[in-house]
């Protein structure tokens, strides 16, 4: 089993912290950001950072569908990590100074992924999959700082 790997970055125009913020507010502001492929969206625990458990349904193509339960950490500043219970998937998210009021936000996914030729499948066209649907999100969370 290799272990696969999708990372998107994107620069945007507003304070980290206030990025930050926004990607770590479970209860209110995440929802916002997350397109179609997300369903059945539910923190279960906290709801702001560190401690937040959320459960979500992750359909990345039309056969494949991760049911997602996430325990969220925060092990430095400007860094949140959502662990999949249910998986050995994690998504790390890292928000960085980009220069005077902008941000630059890194998603990655790290996952064990199938061996085999589908596995071989998985390590070709996941990332990319993947990658579009977290670029969607980087675009939202962009719309949503933007507008305070």
């Amino acid at each position: 089993m290799a272990q696969v790997e999708a990372t998107t970055e994107r620069i945007i125009a507003a304070n980290p912290e206030e990025v930050f913020d926004a990607l770590a507010d479970y209860s209110g502001t995440r929802a916002k950001l997350l397109p179609e492929h997300f369903s059945e969206y539910e923190v279960r625990e906290g709801g702001d950072g560190e401690g937040t458990l959320v459960h979500w349904k992750l359909q990345a193509t039309s056969k494949r569908v991760r049911d997602c339960l996430l325990e969220v950490s925060e092990p430095s500043d400007g860094q949140l990590v959502e662990k999949d219970r249910n998986s050995s998937m994690v998504t790390t998210w890292t928000v960085t100074p980009a220069g005077e009021g902008s941000a630059r936000v890194q998603v990655t996914t790290v996952w064990d992924g199938a061996s085999g030729i589908g596995g071989f499948f998985e390590r070709t066209f996941a990332p990319k999959g993947l990658g579009r649907i977290y670029d969607q999100v980087l675009d939202r969370l962009a719309a949503e700082v933007g507008k305070k």
